[in-house]
């Protein structure tokens, strides 16, 4: 029950959409998923420009926190959605934004709460893109109603799913709501939100690029170097957040959190051309690709790899001199962050000691080793070397990469790569008894990978030192 007035019913308030969905000059079907109900299907198909309004009754949620139902003193009756406090939320599955568009929004309220708040009109999650917000305060009571206005609407497109979330300064409930609309305004042509999916590569320009590549003369070897395909960047830590670019585009916040490396500007709205456009702190400069992995914990601390991580770029493939470089915008996740236990073939864990002492011992539970006070906890993550040659991602930001087979590319993904890997170590003698990472479990350890790089300084590397079997420094000589 409420701690602020008792909530009264009213006689019906201004004037609203009644308990129908509506739609007014409808350009586009629109489709509402209605609390696991049959979709309901909204206004006929139409070529004309004009403004799309879908009307979503507040109970006819998919699901919910901390929300009740009860009979509404509003204009057209039926249910309003009340007792929402400070965190609670109401998902609307496969609401559907248009199919571009300017947006408008509004939302149906009541409250006798003096504290106030805001409902935030979200898409794909709790935490995802702000499509709007709506400013609560009191109305007089739980069942006088007023249509309040969203400000700071965001351009989205197509079919998402849509929370309203409960922000107030106060424990209790403070706010009923009755519906709230969606007006798409066809006529101003927007881009879409960005959404995880296959991304395919400018088929002309790679082949192009990649033609370009194998005419490239490579710098002739000198200081007869290790005779093994490979060159490096040293990237140093640059920041945390609980955002993933790769996995949650444009959803600040809804990650575990990471520790970002190399480019300094990486969060949930990185794009190629933010990544361009910012900084880095990897040797070489020329390097501005993104590089994240899960925050690791001793003891429920956060600790940082020391001395900046080693990023490799190899091969194992028999024939190196077919490797060529990532096009630029690829991006790749290998490892599972889901992964909380050893997999079958007990691999699922790869963390070492490396340096004088080694390991002493493993922990109580065997998961982890004990270091020496002279070594330091290590890692080593590798990625996929082999690609399908047509996307720089894909829905799972892994199957348009493959592992090689028998020494070599599957012909589903015939293009070799560099082999990038990531070498991460922590302070010496640490505390291993306790080690826990953002994503969960040690098990889960997985990196993401965003490419950045300066074209032609990436392609001079790989084709001096991967074609030619030849181990470079970072600045890609001997």
């Amino acid at each position: 029950m409420n701690s602020t007035p008792q909530r009264t019913a009213a006689s019906p308030a201004a004037t609203g959409p009644g308990r129908t969905l509506r739609g007014r000059r409808a350009v586009a079907v629109l489709t509402l998923a209605v609390a696991g109900a049959l979709a309901v299907t909204v206004g006929p198909l139409n070529a004309a420009s004009a403004a799309e309004t879908v009307t979503v009754q507040a109970e006819s949620y998919s699901a919910q926190s901390g929300a009740q139902t009860e009979d509404t003193g509003d204009a057209g009756g039926g249910r309003n959605v009340g007792w929402l406090a400070d965190g609670d939320w109401l998902r609307y599955d496969n609401v559907n934004l248009g199919l571009a568009g300017a947006h408008n929004a509004t939302l149906r309220l009541a409250s006798a709460s003096s504290a106030g708040g805001t409902v935030e009109l979200r898409a794909d999650s709790q935490t995802g893109p702000l499509l709007g917000t709506f400013a609560v305060s009191s109305t007089g009571s739980w069942q006088t109603w007023t249509t309040k206005t969203a400000s700071s609407m965001t351009m989205a497109t197509g079919a998402h799913t849509v929370y309203l979330v409960m922000h107030s300064p106060q424990a209790g409930d403070f706010v009923n709501l009755n519906w709230f609309t969606i007006t798409a305004d066809e006529s101003h042509t927007m881009p879409p939100m960005p959404t995880a999916g296959w991304i395919s590569v400018d088929p002309v320009k790679q082949a192009a690029d990649t033609k370009a590549f194998f005419a490239l003369t490579p710098k002739p070897i000198t200081n007869n170097p290790v005779r093994v395909p490979e060159f490096h960047a040293l990237c140093q830590v640059s920041h945390h957040l609980n955002d993933d670019p790769i996995v949650f585009p444009n959803q600040p916040g809804a990650s575990h959190n990471h520790t970002f490396l190399g480019a300094t500007t990486t969060n949930a709205a990185t794009t190629l051309a933010s990544l361009k456009a910012g900084g880095t702190n990897c040797n070489p400069v020329e390097d501005k690709s993104a590089y994240w992995v899960p925050t690791l914990y001793s003891n429920g601390t956060a600790v940082d790899p020391v001395g900046g991580v080693i990023v490799y770029y190899g091969s194992s493939v028999p024939d190196p001199s077919r490797v060529q470089p990532f096009p630029e915008g690829f991006r790749m996740i290998v490892g599972n962050a889901k992964q909380q236990t050893d997999t079958p073939d007990k691999q699922g864990n790869h963390f070492w000691c490396a340096g004088i002492g080694g390991a002493t011992g493993r922990t109580a539970d065997g998961v982890m080793p004990i270091c020496a006070p002279t070594a330091q906890l290590t890692y080593q993550l590798v990625f996929p070397q082999c690609w399908d040659g047509i996307h720089l991602d894909s829905p799972d930001h892994k199957a348009h990469v493959a592992n090689p087979v028998a020494g070599g590319c599957p012909t589903t993904h015939p293009v070799a790569l560099p082999h990038l890997s990531f070498v991460m170590s922590w302070p010496l003698g640490m505390d291993t008894t306790n080690v826990t990472l953002a994503s969960g479990s040690t098990f889960s350890m997985h990196g993401d990978f965003f490419n950045a790089w300066d074209p032609a300084a990436l392609a001079q590397r790989v084709r001096t030192c991967i074609n030619q079997s030849a181990k470079c420094n970072a600045a890609g000589g001997f």
